[in-house]
């Protein structure tokens, strides 16, 4: 971790410093610790199933997952790699499995049973060779309980259009503990597991919560008392306010931006080679938009997939068809073109399969998928929608100063416009009179050359060289203010708004399957389609356009859309989805954990108009939301990732979202929104590290390096050390969930990082200037919303007390911590020191870094 340690000279202390208070911390420290660790904290494992032994089994829920994982590689879709002409993955047809391999209320005479308990590893399914886990007993008896039960194959779930279902009538042991419907659906599953809610959290943890998840911004103080007085008086008003003011604020957008950031592979630059510098800054600034204005999310959908295809796009579709331009791109020369065209499109339907449709798409570019029903044919079909942009295949950094390649959009200012017509009616002028410049030099020459063959001396050889003189001056004069009419336009065009957009060429692109995947082994023509196992496209002409593919995913009769908008949304308040596996919702994805409520959800969102405020606001309104996420080992243990929603939500902020608190609540946070990518501080020479131009990183100055994180500049090579070691992704793929891990180099990262010490320092000013007796609680307060108790109170003030002390025995070592301040007493700076180091551990209590 020494590469985060920060320099001497660009901080206003030492990490010394705090290396030497480690060294030095008291036991009442580390027991400060011990009590306020959760030792109930969510770990990222695999979900139990919790299916109970009476429940009947289905395929899709209990049967479909086990027979993909073992089965569906060597008999499922892909026909090429199908083996013994045995289909699993569907009952009937030439190849089905019913009454080839399974023959229903009979496990004597089905060889699927026979040979996933074979003793004889030739027989045994999967072979061992296969390196595939065996079928467990419990999961035989799942298979066994099945195949007797009349093995019903069902139609996969999440390719049939949703339903409303209806809202189940049930009580909390024998009581109502809710009338909304999302939290009918919760309660009717934890009764049937004979589990029960858990208590309502506080109204200090309930503003936290809340506040993190709609804005990614913690409460002040002053919003912490004024919610828990007026949710003592009136809860359920005080809560529904409490949502309306959050959802309205202006940070509302630029936290749920940050999502939808890492989905669509969000960065500013190329991400391959030499990483170069791209200008996507618009892009961004319109998904904030967007979110705080609630477009419509079928609107959402429409404007990235086609928004350059409207008759008359206005400038939010046609920077939201810059969708189609966030993928990775290569230079130019390091590649073949075709290669590199062929790989940006294999992107876009990467990314569209990502975000739009939860699927895989991408297994089936070189065969068919083998878990799924998208063929090779499907997966080209869908790749010839975006196989026709007119713009080069590379990034060629000669024309690239502003980071932008065609096709770009422009939106000069009024002003603008006439500067750069100005400039364009003088650059055509003198273009034309160069012309007749050189045209006249041609002919002097010429002349001078029929004069010399005719041996023509004297005053006449004399004229014509002095014309041609002035002509060839004249030239070079007017070439010389071209150049400076050059320069002046870009000047003005550099400060022109624009973004690259997506764009059509005139004569489509014919698209062929691409042999293996190959872009060099072209097979087949296929027109524009979508795979044939979801409805059909509707097509506006004879060839279809991404407006009738934009028009398709947002249909009543698609299956995917909605479903994986309300899963995703919901995953970002619970750090689960009721489909865990956000990114894949075919076979090889998990099952729901509550079926009917995800399609409860994604009906009535269709109805509400598509309407993602409402969305947002319908689940933090649900009392399963706001349940306390304590709850006893036995519970934990026996649900671990909380998939039966039996108490709150509880882990690891996002590194964003920690970054942004730590500013924020050390009063250094700018809200200033949109505009440019900025670079806050961070350690020197990581950017030459992995540059091929020998590129430096220069952080920005001033209030821009505490701006809020969705801001930051990303460079795909080496994105912030501050967002990567808390899991933030690089941004090279489209991300649908991020992994949380627990790593020492993370608390590392939060003890040393020199912003997050500076901000430490900020704070503890800011609790200086109260009187003593107020300075604990309001620092407390302020970074965790809750207020110390007496036992915290006395650990922090016997810590406070010990460091004061061994801070006035090392002046040097408190100077570096109080460098910049304008203190000039030992007591004031060693009182500063002390201070900072208790902000600084407050940062770093894991209720800081933990939603609760």
């Amino acid at each position: 971790m020494q590469q985060m340690t920060p320099s001497l000279k660009s901080t206003p202390f030492s990490v010394a410093s705090m290396c030497h208070f480690l060294c030095r911390w008291s036991l009442s420290a580390l027991l400060l610790f011990a009590s306020l660790h959760q030792a109930h904290a969510n770990p990222e494992s695999d979900a139990e199933k919790t299916t109970t032994a009476n429940a009947d089994v289905t395929f899709n829920r209990d049967i479909r997952s086990l027979l993909s994982s073992r089965c569906f590689a060597c008999h499922g879709p892909d026909e090429e790699s199908r083996e013994a002409g045995l289909r699993l993955d569907q009952a009937d047809g030439d190849e089905g499995a019913i009454g080839l391999a399974i023959e229903p209320g009979s496990i004597e005479d089905s060889e699927l049973w026979s040979r996933i308990t074979s003793d004889d590893e030739s027989m045994l399914m999967p072979p061992p060779d296969s390196h595939l886990k065996p079928f467990s007993k419990q999961e035989q008896q799942l298979i066994r309980r099945w195949i007797e039960s009349g093995a019903d194959y069902e139609a996969y779930w999440a390719f049939t259009p949703p339903t409303q279902p209806k809202t189940p009538e049930v009580q909390n042991q024998g009581k109502p503990w809710s009338d909304q419907t999302i939290d009918r659906f919760v309660l009717q599953k934890l009764v049937a597991q004979g589990e029960t809610p858990a208590r309502e959290a506080d109204a200090r943890t309930l503003i936290r919560r809340v506040t993190f998840d709609l804005t990614g911004l913690p409460p002040t103080r002053e919003e912490i008392r004024q919610f828990s007085a007026a949710y003592a008086d009136a809860p359920e008003t005080a809560w529904e306010e409490l949502i309306d003011d959050l959802i309205s604020r202006p940070q509302y957008g630029e936290h749920w931006a940050r999502h939808w950031l890492d989905l669509v592979r969000f960065a500013d630059t190329n991400g391959m080679h030499k990483d170069f510098y791209r200008n996507h800054v618009a892009y961004r600034d319109w998904v904030i938009r967007a979110f705080n204005d609630n477009l419509r999310y079928d609107d959402f959908t429409r404007y990235q997939i086609a928004g350059d295809l409207y008759p008359n796009p206005t400038k939010d579709q046609l920077i939201a068809s810059g969708f189609h331009r966030l993928h990775l791109i290569i230079d130019r020369g390091t590649a073949l073109p075709e290669e590199s065209h062929v790989k940006n499109v294999i992107d876009r339907v990467t990314a569209v399969g990502t975000a739009f449709m939860g699927l895989t798409v991408q297994c089936a570019q070189c065969h068919d998928h083998k878990f799924d029903p998208i063929t090779q044919k499907d997966f080209f079909s869908l790749y010839a929608f975006f196989n026709n942009i007119d713009a080069a295949p590379e990034t060629n950094p000669k024309i690239m100063s502003d980071g932008l390649q065609e096709p770009i959009a422009r939106w000069p200012t009024a002003k603008q416009a006439t500067d750069l017509k100005r400039f364009d009616k003088k650059l055509a002028d003198a273009n034309a009179k160069l012309s007749k410049i050189e045209i006249a030099i041609a002919a002097q020459r010429e002349k001078e050359s029929d004069a010399g063959k005719q041996e023509i001396i004297g005053d006449a050889l004399s004229k014509q060289s002095q014309e041609l003189t002035l002509l060839i001056k004249e030239q070079g004069t007017l070439q010389k203010r071209m150049a400076a009419l050059n320069r002046e336009r870009r000047a003005v065009e550099r400060n022109v708004e624009k973004a690259m957009v997506m764009k059509e060429r005139d004569t489509p692109r014919e698209t062929f399957v691409l042999i293996r995947g190959q872009y060099d082994a072209p097979g087949k023509t296929v027109p524009r389609n979508v795979p044939g196992f979801l409805p059909p496209l509707k097509k506006a002409s004879e060839v279809a356009s991404r407006m009738d593919l934009a028009e398709w995913f947002v249909a009543p009769e698609n299956p995917l859309t909605a479903r994986v908008a309300v899963n995703r949304f919901w995953l970002s308040f619970f750090g689960v989805g009721l489909i865990k596996t956000a990114e894949d919702f075919g076979n090889q994805g998990e099952v729901p954990s509550h079926p009917e409520l995800l399609d409860e959800l994604a009906v009535s969102f269709v109805e509400s108009g598509w309407d993602i405020k409402a969305l947002v606001k319908r689940i933090a309104m649900t009392k399963t939301y706001r349940q306390a996420s304590n709850t006893s080992p036995e519970r934990f243990k026996a649900d671990p990732e909380n998939r039966l929603l039996a108490r709150g939500p509880r882990y690891r902020l996002d590194a964003e979202v920690i970054r942004d608190q730590i500013l924020a609540t050390s009063g250094l946070i700018s809200t200033k929104m949109h505009g440019p990518s900025v670079k806050p501080p961070q350690p020197d020479g990581l950017w030459k590290a992995v540059s091929m131009t020998d590129e430096r990183f220069q952080p920005d100055t001033g209030d821009s390096i505490y701006r809020r994180s969705v801001y930051t500049f990303w460079k795909r090579a080496m994105p912030p050390p501050q967002m990567t070691i808390l899991n933030a992704p690089f941004r090279d793929a489209c991300i649908a969930r991020r992994e949380r891990t627990n790593t020492p180099s993370q608390a590392l990262l939060l003890l040393n990082e020199s912003e997050y010490l500076r901000a430490a320092r900020h704070l503890a000013q800011l609790a200086l200037e109260r009187s003593e007796d107020e300075r604990l609680a309001f620092a407390w307060e302020t970074v965790t919303a809750k207020l110390p108790d007496a036992n915290e109170q006395q650990i922090m003030l016997d810590l406070l007390d010990d460091l004061q002390e061994d801070y006035l025995a090392d002046p040097k070592l408190t100077d570096e911590l109080c460098r910049g301040t304008a203190l000039t007493t030992p007591e004031a700076k060693s009182e500063l020191a002390a201070w900072t180091v208790i902000c600084n551990t407050l940062y770093n209590l894991d209720i800081t870094k933990t939603k609760d």
